[in-house]
């Protein structure tokens, strides 16, 4: 037999056995929940549609279920049971709102036996799941049926302005009385759909104390592994395109600011990770096929169920991931590290957490015998901060495209542009000295010319009036970064006469219009040699 705990949950027994929660067995757990909500819903049919009012979130309906059945209620072979149904007017808006009809609920949750999973976590909770991959029924504890209660005129104005969540979708709450024993359960959306294989399976919480799955756990055929064992195997995280990151990272932080302005702490984000290849594909989507067909006629789904589904926005259909013969099954696309081509399924869970007294306490005591910051249970606003820190710099990561940015372009730019002007700056400086050496030639000429006259005349004491050496010369170079084309201007001044100068005026401008850099190169004055300026005065 399974072994309880002092709440009654259950603990795990030998793989054959049936497990039991406070004392009864599951198959009768199964069975009075098809029966309990199979009257309610059906009852619930009778009644008007009509707004939501305060109340409503209150009221908690009773019908008792004898064995032997009554007017109201078919025979069974379980023992008898009282079945409470909460805020059953609330709790129909909110599958309404979803696109969730009647008939497909019920069809979901009683046409089939409901198939038992094995405990995840450490709540010692049992969880079923319908048998078309719709809904997860969990056991809850009064504590927690008590705050969802609490919680309903809160999380019905936040379904109202966002239906995109990734936080639980509560659709019923419920509670079984048999043998003086309370059973509490909570229905809510499937976040791993059965029909694909996780190869990984995650519950994340961004902390790292006693964050590792234990040895127990890593036996199981599909353990849940923790925050250390993410950072081990997915060192680098997941890569998303820059549309679905965003995406993604939106809805988590508006998701855990919800939290926080509702006092919760010590939530998870259980993460699915099915890796896609051509060998598993193929199986699986036999496997999926199979399983979809005979049931739900038409394939009804429910609205905002899948993981893209629930992020703002559409997000990318990740064409570079996946093709159009995937079943992506509401995947969202992503890679990893090593380039392998993934399906990401993940929702935020056990949310049921208000930070209260036990839970300050227990937080008080862990902080003092290890790290404060590290440990999962914290204070809601540095639970949230931390959470969400962790999951975008550690877990989704945004694949970087390969441009290089308009900065480093302009950079580059302006660097070819300096070496260019650098180039022309030194040509004309050369082409300056040539000038200048054929100015300096010419005045050679004419003083051999002056000498030949003024010895013809015989007149040493006259000088004759002769025209200037050579002309001011000015150039103006100016250069556009986006042409590069080099416009050379040379323009000679009026005539102007040297008598014993030494000096040349020039002046060379470069401009760069379009880069804003202007780069001037003066040369106010440029000395001749001794021996070349003795020719420029000529003394008779």
């Amino acid at each position: 037999m399974s072994s309880v705990t002092e709440n009654g949950d259950v603990t795990a027994g030998k793989p054959n056995e049936e497990k039991t929660y406070k004392k009864t067995a599951s198959s009768a757990i199964k069975g009075a929940i098809q029966l309990g909500i199979g009257y309610t819903v059906g009852n619930l049919t009778s009644k008007p549609d009509r707004d939501v009012l305060m109340q409503d979130f209150y009221v908690v309906e009773s019908v008792f279920l004898p064995s032997e059945g009554s007017n109201l209620t078919p025979a069974h072979h379980y023992p008898d049971f009282r079945f409470k149904t909460y805020a059953p007017l609330a709790f129909r808006y909110f599958r309404e709102l979803f696109g969730i009809k009647p008939d497909d609920y019920l069809y979901s949750i009683c046409s089939e036996p409901l198939i038992e999973l094995s405990n995840p976590g450490a709540s010692g909770s049992l969880f079923f799941v319908t048998s078309d991959d719709e809904f997860i029924i969990k056991t809850v504890q009064h504590k927690e049926a008590e705050f969802l209660q609490k919680l309903l005129p809160g999380y019905y104005m936040n379904l109202n302005q966002n239906p995109r969540t990734l936080l639980p979708k509560f659709y019923g709450l419920y509670c079984v009385q048999s043998g003086g024993i309370n059973i509490r359960i909570v229905v809510m959306n499937n976040v791993l759909p059965r029909a694909l294989k996780m190869h990984f399976t995650y519950d994340l919480k961004g902390s790292t104390y006693k964050r590792r799955a234990s040895r127990k756990e890593r036996e199981k055929s599909n353990p849940t592994f923790k925050d250390l064992d993410f950072l081990q195997d997915m060192h680098e995280g997941l890569y998303f395109d820059s549309e679905t990151h965003s995406a993604l990272m939106k809805t988590l932080q508006r998701d855990c600011r919800v939290l926080e302005s509702f006092k919760i702490m010590d939530y998870s984000l259980l993460l699915g990770i099915h890796i896609l290849n051509s060998n598993t594909r193929e199986k699986e989507g036999e496997s999926s096929q199979n399983a979809s067909d005979g049931k739900r006629p038409g394939g009804q789904k429910v609205l905002y169920s899948t993981a893209m589904e629930s992020i703002q926005g559409p997000g990318k259909s990740g064409d570079s991931v996946v093709t159009e013969t995937t079943n992506t099954m509401g995947g969202i696309p992503a890679k990893s590290h090593k380039g392998e081509k993934l399906l990401l399924f993940m929702g935020i869970i056990d949310i049921l957490q208000c930070y209260r007294l036990m839970k300050k306490l227990e937080h008080s005591w862990k902080a003092l015998v290890y790290d404060g910051d590290a440990v999962s249970v914290h204070r809601p606003s540095f639970y949230a901060d931390r959470f969400l820190k962790f999951m975008n710099t550690r877990v989704f990561k945004k694949v970087q495209a390969l441009k290089s940015s308009p900065s480093k372009k302009r950079c580059n730019s302006i660097t070819v542009l300096k070496a260019i002007s650098q180039e022309i700056v030194c040509a004309v400086s050369q082409e300056w000295k040539e000038e200048k050496h054929g100015i300096i030639t010419e005045g050679q000429s004419y003083s051999s010319l002056d000498e030949e006259v003024l010895g013809s005349h015989h007149r040493p004491d006259l000088v004759p009036s002769t025209p200037s050496l050579f002309e001011a010369a000015s150039l103006a170079t100016t250069i556009s970064s986006s042409s590069l084309n080099v416009d050379e201007r040379y323009q000679r001044d009026q005539p102007m006469l040297y008598s014993s100068s030494k000096e040349l005026p020039s002046s060379s401008t470069f401009t760069l219009e379009d880069s804003a850099i202007y780069l001037t190169s003066e040369q106010s004055t440029l000395e001749t040699e001794n021996d070349n300026a003795s020719v420029l005065d000529v003394y008779l």
